[in-house]
């Protein structure tokens, strides 16, 4: 609430939408300590602090979409479903920075790829959870496959992706308890970028499957521990 009136001014003029996205940055960097939650992140590659990305992470818990700004430092949009502009303050925030989408609607789908790829053209990173939704019905395994948007436009931009495995954001926040908090330290893991350059439309179900790999093998390593001495 205090920090509002100051997203909103933000949000009134295109070149001042960059201030807005660090205001958004700076509550969940305030938010989450206050709730007693802290972050562990591990950061496995170098990126390029003005290069765009499109970055791709599991969707298990509605916790994901606020840690998202605290975990990625550039200055990007997410691509989400159109329903969040129905909640109060977040969604006139969410609607005027970053990319709606009706999934059930084609004509919307297309729009709004059509609109990140654009975003990307300007040098501004995309957020994409690739799921569609919180569809998994046993976290932390996810539903497959990914959906292409992601990287259909990645390769068209030849951008690259980078990966991120949310690794107890379900626990924190479950989908069937979306109310009550639990204490448990946010974990994610920010892979290294995977390189689009020279990559053609025929390569997008590849692509999409590195991806995939790249978190679920992370999201079953954190789940399922080797013990020590054990064999693969």
């Amino acid at each position: 609430m205090l920090l509002f009136p100051f997203t909103y001014i933000c949000l009134q003029r295109k070149e001042w939408k960059p201030y807005a996205h660090r205001i958004n940055r700076l509550w969940g960097q305030l938010f989450f300590p206050l709730a007693g939650i802290r972050f562990e992140i591990e950061y496995r590659g170098q990126l390029a602090p003005k290069q765009a990305y499109v970055f791709c992470a599991n969707h298990f818990s509605y916790l994901d979409i606020a840690v998202m700004g605290v975990i990625v430092e550039h200055y990007f949009a997410f691509v989400g479903k159109a329903d969040v502009k129905d909640i109060p303050l977040f969604g006139y925030m969410f609607q005027h920075l970053h990319i709606q989408v009706k999934r059930e609607s084609t004509q919307s789908r297309v729009s709004s790829l059509n609109r990140a790829i654009k975003t990307l053209a300007q040098g501004r990173s995309i957020v994409v959870f690739p799921e569609g939704g919180i569809k998994a019905k046993q976290p932390p395994q996810m539903h497959q496959p990914f959906m292409d948007g992601a990287f259909k436009m990645a390769i068209q931009q030849q951008v690259p992706i980078v990966p991120i495995s949310l690794l107890t954001n379900y626990k924190i926040l479950p989908d069937v308890h979306p109310i009550r908090m639990h204490r448990y330290p946010m974990q994610a893991i920010v892979h290294e970028a995977i390189p689009t350059v020279g990559l053609t439309p025929q390569d997008v179900v590849s692509l999409r499957d590195k991806c995939f790999g790249v978190i679920d093998d992370e999201l079953k390593k954190h789940a399922f521990p080797q013990k020590e001495g054990s064999k693969e």
